[in-house]
């Protein structure tokens, strides 16, 4: 029976592969036109962030600091926008 370590990668795994972008070469098609329609498609589907966010554990306080300062990141890019 598998461990709880071995279960989660396998979910994971399952996970990835249910989500991997899929492009098929049309006729007559070239493949450098084909390889750029698939970047396009794993960026639109956000692949590369969500494997880059489970490449590595972030500790929940530390997810939330991550988040905060993410958040006042923003706001000051937002003021810096808006003259007022």
């Amino acid at each position: 029976m598998p461990g709880p370590r071995e279960d989660g990668i396998a979910n994971r795994a399952r996970e990835v592969s249910n989500s991997l972008a899929e492009v098929k070469v049309q006729e007559g098609e070239s493949v450098e036109s084909a390889l750029r329609r698939f970047k396009r498609k794993v960026q639109q589907e956000d692949i590369i962030k969500d494997i880059k966010k489970h490449s590595f554990y972030l500790k929940p306080g530390d997810k939330r600091r991550a988040k905060r300062a993410l958040a006042r990141k923003r706001t000051r890019k937002k003021q810096r926008r808006e003259p007022e």
